[in-house]
């Protein structure tokens, strides 16, 4: 594949460099002007995470403030990517970007409380199950102990879900220099197992890579589709031909699931 050519925003670039290079001068130089090179490159891939964050959540929240608050992130990518590591910048990107705009909502705590309640009360019916069970939970088990029929549930499910995909990228300290890393981060293409896109902390990353593989296999694609290749919950629908709806509910079980493993591992469980 043909490499991307950039060059630096001086009105008159003395010589083109590959990206890769310009990565490799950046790293040594910190010039300002290859980084704002790279902002300009990179800037519509803020719009695009944006856009997807922006699917199912609440009115109140704005298409534009989402964007300004992935800049954010955009910035801490350029500053923090290392070519070395042989993943693509884009690759690194979208996690920081997606990181930082969910930082930002939960600093302003969009979710409403009876949501944040439900969520809450259901990710402890999920945790306290699997570790009993030790296995996962089905819809009908989860619904069962909750004391609801599965329509009653399902309906529950599709009311938290646009606040689930902020759960998946909570943040983990990976022990390196204070740097964060989320659960997403730990969702692999399983064509292509790089370690460099994985947490640093390797026990954590056992658990939460074990936890993906006890998922049932349309609940594992899904988190695969979404957080690694990028698709929509519209798209995937099309993918598993299912509805948009029921991905969005089989995502929001799978996070649960994935919370529910972590909330074992601080209780000592795992």
């Amino acid at each position: 594949m043909a490499v991307q050519t950039i060059s630096p925003v001086n009105e008159v670039p003395t010589t083109e460099k590959t990206e890769e290079e310009l990565w490799q001068q950046y790293r040594k130089t910190r010039d300002p002007a290859i980084r704002e090179a790279f902002i300009k490159q990179y800037a519509p891939l803020v719009k695009y995470v944006a856009g997807k964050v922006a699917v199912g959540m609440p009115s109140n929240v704005e298409f534009d403030d989402l964007v300004g608050y992935g800049v954010f992130g955009l910035l801490d990518a350029i500053d923090k990517y290392d070519p070395d590591k042989n993943v693509k910048f884009k690759t690194y990107a979208v996690t920081r970007i997606r990181g930082a705009i969910f930082d930002e909502l939960r600093l302003i705590d969009f979710v409403p409380r009876s949501i944040r309640q439900k969520t809450r009360e259901i990710e402890l019916t999920v945790s306290g199950l699997e570790a009993q069970l030790g296995r996962t939970a089905t819809e009908q088990e989860i619904a069962s102990a909750m004391g609801m029929d599965e329509s009653e549930y399902l309906k529950t499910m599709q009311k938290i879900s646009g606040t689930s995909v902020i759960s998946l990228n909570d943040l983990w300290y990976s022990g390196d220099d204070n740097d964060k890393v989320s659960i997403g981060d730990s969702i692999e293409s399983p064509s292509s197992m790089n370690p460099d896109v994985v947490v640093v902390n390797e026990e954590i990353r056992r658990v939460i890579v074990e936890a993906i593989n006890e998922l049932p296999e349309k609940e594992k694609k899904i988190l695969v589709l979404y957080y690694y290749e990028d698709l929509t919950l519209k798209d995937i629908g099309r993918v598993l031909q299912v509805t948009e709806s029921r991905v969005s509910q089989l995502h929001t079980k799978a996070v649960l699931h994935l919370r529910s493993k972590l909330t074992n591992i601080r209780k000592g469980i795992v």
